[in-house]
């Protein structure tokens, strides 16, 4: 007779067993294609958005970003287009709801019915939490909370009605543990990934998935665009030095692919890099350490100081660690992925 253990461990193999067959069905029905698709992305006109709207074109998608930099939209349309599809490129900022309304209106007037909509743009305050301020708070949540929701309502009218939609909303491991001189951003990250997924639990019943997908550290070039306060060149030094390392990031075009099969196959959630995943299943495990270590790190990080609560450019805050070697790989993908413009088009 079969002792207790052995049953318990054939009753959780079988589970296992008949989980994954499950995962498989369900996976073959919700493939998407994105053939013909019309596909908006916020924040398209560099870095992951960007790589993210390459991807797409090679698989037929017509694509839609907006952006505030106009320069940045002509460039990365003239690209896109290249690529042998229609684009549409339109100066939105996303924090004004009639701005943003009137985005998605003309994609539907120039592109047709709205099939994906990619919530990607975002913004990153770098500094202590005695620099940060109620803007700094305020200018997160409204591109990271407000921003979203509102352009989530505005497809989803036509998504429900067809049956048939995909919402993919970019939060980050900061939505999941706080990360010290962050705290702008990581609480708006939070509220983001609270928001996509009880908006998948109550849409799935209409054929709309919705994917909350959390990187960690990319290699998308994007700290020359960060906001950075206090002691600005040490702050950017470490956040910039510490996105570009090869064994704790991954590249935009490895976290593109990786978003886009999660689209396509409707997936729940997708928790992007080895580091970011340990990150993730420690904090759940274990809080008190991970809340231990956190502070031990916030110890480590420059002390309040320089420029207070104003706020400085990444372009502004560069010093002899930063651009350096330690850097090199996200030089290279600033320089990729639209992040670095030459002085005319």
């Amino acid at each position: 007779m079969p002792s207790p253990l052995r049953k318990s461990l054939l009753g959780l193999g079988s589970l296992a067993a008949g989980y994954a067959a499950y995962r498989a069905a369900v996976s073959c029905h919700r493939r998407y294609n994105f053939l013909g698709r019309v596909v908006v992305i916020t924040g398209g006109s560099r870095g992951l958005g960007l790589v993210l709207a390459r991807q797409l074109a090679d698989e037929g998608a017509r694509i839609a970003i907006c952006a505030r930099d106009q320069r940045e939209l002509i460039r990365a349309a003239r690209e896109l287009e290249a690529r042998g599809v229609d684009v549409l490129a339109y100066p939105c900022d996303l924090a004004d709801a009639d701005q943003l309304a009137d985005f998605l209106a003309t994609v539907r007037y120039e592109l047709g019915p709205i099939d994906v909509l990619i919530n990607n743009a975002g913004v990153i305050q770098v500094g202590p939490l005695e620099t940060q301020t109620d803007r700094d708070f305020q200018e997160a949540l409204s591109l990271h909370l407000w921003a979203p929701l509102r352009a989530m309502e505005h497809v989803l009218p036509e998504m429900r009605c067809r049956r048939d939609g995909r919402i993919v909303n970019i939060s980050s491991i900061g939505g999941k543990i706080a990360v010290p001189h962050l705290v702008p951003y990581t609480a708006s990250k939070f509220a983001l990934a609270g928001l996509s997924q009880g908006y998948r639990a109550e849409l799935a019943r209409y054929g709309v998935y919705v994917t909350t997908v959390c990187p960690g550290l990319m290699r998308t070039g994007s700290p020359r665009h960060a906001w950075f306060k206090g002691r600005h060149r040490e702050e950017y030094a470490w956040f910039s030095i510490s996105d570009a390392a090869p064994f704790i990031s991954m590249s935009a075009e490895a976290a593109a692919r990786k978003i886009i099969s999660a689209c396509r196959f409707g997936r729940a959630a997708v928790t992007l890099s080895l580091p970011a995943k340990l990150a993730a299943a420690m904090n759940a495990l274990a809080p008190e350490l991970t809340a231990d270590l956190a502070a031990l790190a916030a110890l480590a990080l420059p002390p309040p100081g320089g420029v207070g609560s104003a706020s400085i450019e990444g372009t502004a805050s560069f010093s002899s660690w930063s651009p350096s070697l330690l850097t090199l790989l996200n030089e290279r993908a600033a320089v990729a992925n639209n992040q670095i413009l030459p002085e005319s088009l």
